[in-house]
């Protein structure tokens, strides 16, 4: 990528998104921010214009509703300056499951994994075809862990971290980087948004520092990223024994312990 190629970046008017908007302007790269909020996208662009001189659009858009979501797929399929997708939006929802309204589930998912996979679609075409270029996609550690207790939350941010995966495998030879960020507990609006006091939550950790590592991981070509993860060695641990079971699995018949009634 060229130090002046264009990076878009979702959800970027607040937490996460803000910070990378505010990383990869400091880098020399124009930026188009998408967000709902259009005044905080605003404000935002004119401090980076004013601090950074990067070229900065906004687009305001809510990526739930068709039309917007629309809007900016077509940005990233006809603007061949934009060579970095990051895709941050993404919401949380409190509560155990069968309290959580089906509107608000569908709401959740449409935001968390739709959105996500369309705006990844609509960049991955062009981007394979210059040989060149990133996605990034945001996850979380939940997407690990169903003892969390956010089934729905959990299982979308699953979703980002095997499609990343699948979409390595797929475009890393054709000259596109993909990497999953997976943040723990971080300080941000998704809390109170979802209605969770984060005072509850001592431990939660800065934006600046989390956008800082997944940055080092993003330079040193990382496929996962893991800023809270402190042993290294576990994730390694972890994904070679997901292999090793995968090399188990074998088809064509049930594995002895199904041949026998109980």
């Amino acid at each position: 990528m060229t130090s002046h190629s264009t990076v878009l970046i979702t959800g970027a008017s607040t937490g996460i998104g803000a910070i990378y908007a505010d990383r990869f302007a400091r880098r020399g790269h124009d930026l188009v921010l998408v967000a709902r909020d259009k005044a905080r996208l605003e404000t935002l662009a004119a401090r980076l214009r004013e601090e950074t001189g990067a070229a900065v659009d906004i687009l305001a858009a809510d990526l739930t509703q068709p039309g917007d979501l629309a809007a900016v797929e077509t940005r990233l399929r006809e603007d061949a300056r934009i060579e970095t997708l990051i895709n941050n939006a993404g919401a949380a929802l409190s509560g155990p499951f069968i309290d959580q309204s089906t509107d608000d589930v569908a709401h959740l998912v449409s935001l968390n994994t739709t959105a996500l996979v369309r705006l990844a679609s609509a960049i991955a075409p062009r981007l394979v075809q210059a040989g060149k270029g990133a996605i990034v996609n945001i996850g979380s550690v939940v997407g690990l862990a169903p003892e969390f207790g956010m089934s729905v939350y959990g299982a979308t941010k699953a979703f980002v971290l095997f499609l990343s995966q699948g979409l390595s495998l797929e475009l890393a030879p054709k000259g596109v980087y993909v990497q999953a960020v997976l943040p723990a507990g971080t300080r941000t609006e998704i809390w109170e948004r979802a209605g969770i006091d984060t005072r509850a939550m001592p431990d939660l950790m800065g934006v600046e520092e989390l956008v800082d590592a997944a940055l080092t991981g993003f330079d040193r070509r990382e496929l996962v990223t893991i800023p809270p993860l402190h042993d290294a060695a576990r994730w390694e641990v972890l994904n070679t024994a997901r292999q090793a079971l995968v090399a188990d699995i074998r088809q064509a018949h049930v594995a002895e312990r199904y041949r026998t009634a109980a």
